[in-house]
């Protein structure tokens, strides 16, 4: 979970109701819940925190930091396995080769450590190209909530 504090000059504090927000980006669904409000002279501050909202029965969508995102050779950083989806569709096979030849499993190996994932890095290891990689990895994400 995140934590956002934010300091702003008010006059007086009014309510503030819980809001949903759906990530254009990332298609993360998550609400923002008011926690703490403290009253001063001349600021207020209002720390919030995003969670996540999952359905029945679906695992949340892991969001990895900065630091475990997945670099890819070509430039490209992804973070979530949703991400991973989007590029696999438009990968090319040089860029594919380059991460799954002579026994490396880099997208595999990232999904099971960072994404927690062992089913989906298992069935990752098996795909030889980037279509069935990615045909895989959507079908992974029909069990998550995002």
């Amino acid at each position: 979970m995140k934590t956002i504090t934010k300091k702003v000059a008010v006059k007086k504090v009014a309510k503030v109701a819980p809001k949903k927000v759906v990530s254009k980006v990332t298609g993360i669904k998550s609400v923002s819940l008011p926690v703490k409000k403290v009253k001063s002279a001349k600021t207020t501050t209002k720390t919030t925190i995003k969670k996540i909202i999952t359905a029945p029965g679906k695992k949340a969508l892991v969001v990895a930091s900065s630091h475990n995102s997945f670099w890819m050779n070509d430039g490209q950083i992804l973070n979530t396995l949703v991400a991973l989806a989007g590029a696999l569709r438009e990968m090319e096979a040089v860029v594919y080769k380059y991460h799954t030849n002579n026994g490396r499993h880099d997208f595999a190996n990232w999904v099971d450590d960072v994404l927690s994932d062992a089913n989906c890095a298992s069935e990752l290891r098996k795909c030889k190209t980037a279509k069935t990689a990615h045909a895989s990895v959507v079908k992974h994400l029909k069990g998550y909530s995002y």
